[in-house]
């Protein structure tokens, strides 16, 4: 039987998140509802690189499944399109060793959150940025983003509902923020990602491009391990899963 793996983007807005939930609309349970039509009502389970929450968007999550179809792989790409509502698409589909498995054998991570900063909000963009309405200062916050790369624990900026079994330690190998107009833009990429993780670490550094942390808060907030010293955690829209990388581009 083969194993399929496919590259997905979806627009979280009206979804409770990727993951299947009771009584909820997920981005799993819609794909595996299109996947049951191909098999003629036979369950097929899919299983992703991530979790994404609610109102959080990817241009890149990946998932993998195994099926007794015997489908070329442009016409899988085309049904699975067909089935799928507007705010979900197949970019890619791909077979993959019996051994392969898209959580497990991701290497790294690529996120971007979205930040407009304008003296009034985009009703257009509320689902797709996050609203900062104060003056930041980017060179401030290019600095602090340069904090973050690095192998740390990051209890501080790890959501207190985590579930997360074992340490979390994590690396991250870029983290930086660009201006481009009205529109501030994050890149972070690491090995790995804790609840909330990427949406507490852009906040913070929101707060001191804006004055309203230190510069210094980041160091203190790692060394202290305390999700209490790392500020809110901002909102999902303005987050994208935007790329999973994996050794030999399997």
């Amino acid at each position: 039987m083969p194993k399929l793996k496919c590259t997905i983007s979806y627009d979280g807005t009206n979804y409770a998140g990727f993951q299947i939930q009771a009584h909820k609309n997920t981005i799993q349970a819609e794909i595996e509802q299109a996947l049951r039509k191909m098999h003629k009502g036979e369950f097929v389970r899919i299983y992703a690189s991530g979790r994404t929450d609610a109102g959080v968007h990817a241009k890149g999550q990946v998932f993998h499944f195994t099926t007794n179809l015997e489908i070329e792989l442009p016409n899988w790409k085309k049904a699975l399109n067909t089935l799928l509502p507007k705010d979900i698409f197949v970019h890619k589909v791909e077979i993959v060793p019996v051994d392969f498995h898209a959580q497990f054998d991701a290497v790294e991570k690529e996120y971007r959150y979205f930040v407009l900063n304008s003296n009034e909000p985009d009703v257009f963009q509320r689902n797709y940025m996050y609203y900062d309405p104060y003056h930041l200062d980017v060179k401030k916050m290019q600095n602090a983003c340069k904090t973050f790369i690095g192998t740390y624990d990051f209890t501080s900026f790890c959501s207190m509902r985590s579930n997360v079994k074992g340490d979390k330690i994590r690396t991250i190998y870029e983290m930086s923020c660009e201006r481009n107009g009205d529109i501030v833009e994050f890149v972070i990429l690491g090995n790995g990602f804790l609840h909330h993780m990427v949406r507490i670490m852009v906040g913070m550094v929101l707060d001191i491009g804006s004055g309203r942390a230190h510069a210094n808060s980041i160091e203190k907030a790692l060394a202290k391990k305390d999700r209490r010293e790392a500020g809110v955690t901002i909102p999902p829209e303005g987050l994208y899963l935007w790329e999973v990388i994996y050794p030999n581009k399997s």
